[in-house]
């Protein structure tokens, strides 16, 4: 009887171990994804309804010359969506990743947004931003602090490229509502 008391106790001291060591060291890199990726969320949650509201001519009004229109905008965070799951994948493969970079002007340029219809492009930035969404909440924390190398600039962290990712995409979405 005292001997299954004694294990029922190292059991318990075990489990209670193991629960305070869980709540600390491994998933500090983990709980900072977490925040970013409840922050994404909330910004797709938030704006999704915005784009849905505006009107086909509303997205195709450039404002001035040179500048891009909302369409053309959306399509650039489409682009970004694009290469940063590309990223997001092939940094989680490698410790060290080195990728080219992206030609904003030509991408969007080639693509021809102002062309394509609104709904079609906010349909495909919802979607594609909920998956990277999904990438991000599962992101184990042991590939954060892999290197990747875009173009000639110095090596980031994966943690660095999903925190800049939405960074970027809040800035250009004040660019569509501004």
């Amino acid at each position: 009887m005292i001997a299954l008391v004694l294990a029922l106790l190292g059991s318990l001291w075990l489990m209670a171990a193991m629960a305070g060591w869980l709540r600390t060291t491994p998933w500090k890199g983990n709980r900072k994804m977490k925040k970013v990726a409840e922050e994404f969320k909330q910004v797709i949650a938030a704006t999704s309804k915005a784009l849905d509201a505006l009107s086909e001519k509303e997205s195709a009004d450039r404002g001035a010359a040179g500048k891009w229109s909302k369409k053309e905008i959306l399509g650039h965070l489409i682009d970004s969506a694009a290469n940063n799951h590309q990223r997001f994948v092939r940094a989680q493969l490698s410790a060290e990743l080195k990728l080219p970079g992206y030609e904003q002007e030509s991408w969007v340029k080639t693509q021809q947004y102002q062309n394509e219809p609104w709904s079609d492009l906010v349909q495909l930035w919802k979607s594609y931003n909920l998956h990277l969404l999904h990438m991000v909440s599962v992101l184990p924390e042991a590939v954060l602090r892999n290197h990747i190398f875009i173009d000639e600039h110095e090596p980031v962290t994966l943690e660095f490229l999903v925190q800049d990712y939405v960074r970027h995409l809040k800035h250009h979405l004040k660019q569509i509502f501004g």
